[in-house]
């Protein structure tokens, strides 16, 4: 008795139709009627009676077909069994810094054999590939509701000045944003940060100034690169401050509170991926 015999026995058990049961297998109808007779003559019985205009279950089929249900079911859980896990896939951006070592770390702790795949794209594109189901989840920052996507709030990330490190600002413990006001700012374009340069052009207005324009780069390392060679002033995420390392350039923290982005988990509203609770969980442990 093989597993495909007992695969076409209860396809055609449930389209008690020959014709239909062969559709659905993508075979031709006469490899079914052959399986099938090699199956009765196996079991010594007849499973099904056949008419030219109907096909039922005899009482023996009826007695098999909970069976056969049974038999493919432990043969899925077998497969299952020693199948690989599925892999996580998962949206980042650069700004995440220590954050994404921790948690990656975190998820490793606690489910090993899991294999994580990251993807560092545009946040538009990122929140794209969750709802489309090309990733699993993304890490994403104060962004505008997307459909097929929620968004789990995660931690808040604090922002911190980057300035020359010849600059007098450069060795204070932290400083005003209002200190910064004859330093011209070195910004990414609105379009590409709209929550970033809104938060950093709003607090700068509150503090009572314009903030003089700074020459436009496309690049966070060019950025601090060019920061490192005239007075200019930019923001970068506190967490990833940490993992970057400049000789020229010197982070220093703001000293008023709320200059922060909150960071969250994009995730597919219809179907929950696969080890979400785990990644939440790790999420989670790498502040401890």
């Amino acid at each position: 008795m093989e597993l495909r015999q007992l695969t076409y026995f209860v396809t055609v058990a449930e389209e008690l139709h020959f014709g239909r049961a062969a559709e659905r297998l993508h075979i031709v109808q006469s490899a079914v009627s052959m399986q099938i007779q090699r199956l009765e003559r196996e079991l010594g019985a007849e499973l099904f009676d056949r008419t030219p205009r109907r096909v039922r279950l005899t009482a023996a089929g009826e007695r098999l077909l909970p069976e056969a249900r049974e038999v493919l079911a432990a043969a899925d859980r077998a497969r299952a069994a020693v199948a690989p896990l599925p892999g996580l896939r998962i949206g980042t951006s650069t700004g995440l810094g220590v954050h994404l070592d921790r948690v990656l770390a975190a998820f490793a702790r606690r489910a090993p054999d899991v294999p994580v795949e990251l993807f560092s794209l545009p946040v538009a594109e990122r929140l794209a590939r969750v709802a489309g189901g090309q990733l699993d989840a993304a890490f994403v920052r104060a962004v505008e509701p997307v459909p097929g996507v929620r968004v789990l709030p995660l931690w808040p990330d604090p922002l911190v000045a980057a300035l020359p490190a010849t600059h007098p600002l450069a060795g204070r413990e932290e400083i005003g944003i209002e200190e910064l006001a004859e330093l011209p700012l070195a910004l990414t374009e609105r379009r590409n940060n709209p929550a970033l340069v809104d938060l950093v052009v709003g607090a700068c207005h509150e503090a009572g100034f314009e903030p003089l324009p700074g020459p436009a780069s496309g690049s966070l390392q060019n950025i601090l690169a060019t920061i490192g060679s005239r007075p200019l002033w930019t923001v970068v995420y506190a967490s990833h401050a940490r993992v970057l390392h400049s000789l020229r350039v010197a982070f220093v923290p703001f000293r008023a509170p709320g200059l922060a982005l909150s960071t969250g988990l994009a995730v597919p509203v219809s179907a929950p991926p696969p080890h979400l609770d785990t990644l939440l969980l790790a999420c989670g442990d790498h502040e401890n």
